[in-house]
């Protein structure tokens, strides 16, 4: 009697032990089939529309050369001076005429501009220690960078939402920035 007894719970046990391992098999997700880049591709694809710029007036530089700038498609020769939503040429030669006078327009305008980006040619050149001075006593920050440097600078800020103004002189050589919808043609 005891020995059917035991036959019993073990009846009774091993299907429980096996119910848990098919419970194990079905709440586990299997894949019976692999996504190929096709059926990725496919299922997906994400579309996007632009209902408005996000700066549609912000000023971007697209290319530079030792003759000026082309910005947002525009050709500006000669060194220049970008405020947001202007351009203007700038009336140095070189970063030994970089004056207070010369920055004057940039402590002028209203909204305050937070920081200019100065792009001094191929190197970067010091700045009179007055000049930076009289800006820093204004409150507007001076990044002095190669003019490469200080075009993607710029950008970035203007793309940032920071209110930023640039004062750039072009490198002289043939060095070129060609933008990305340049470079995709």
């Amino acid at each position: 009697m005891a020995i059917a007894l035991g036959f019993r719970c073990l009846a009774r046990a091993q299907p429980a032990r096996l119910c848990r391992r098919v419970d194990l098999l079905w709440r586990t997700p299997r894949r019976g089939h692999r996504l190929s880049p096709a059926d990725d591709e496919l299922y997906q694809r994400t579309r996007i529309s632009v209902l408005q710029n996000e700066f549609p007036l912000a000023v971007y530089i697209d290319s530079y050369n030792s003759r000026g700038f082309t910005i947002n498609g525009n050709r500006v020769f000669g060194p220049c001076a970008l405020l947001p939503q202007t351009v203007v040429q700038w009336n140095v030669g070189s970063h030994q005429d970089i004056t207070e006078e010369s920055f004057s327009l940039f402590w002028m305008l209203e909204p305050r501009i937070e920081i200019v980006v100065v792009g001094t040619g191929n190197k970067t050149e010091r700045l009179h220690s007055q000049v930076l001075q009289a800006m820093r006593q204004r409150g507007i920050a001076v990044e002095v960078q190669d003019t490469p440097n200080a075009c993607a600078t710029f950008n970035f800020l203007c793309h940032e939402g920071r209110v930023t103004g640039a004062a750039l002189i072009p490198p002289p050589g043939e060095t070129i920035l060609t933008s990305v919808g340049q470079g995709a043609e």
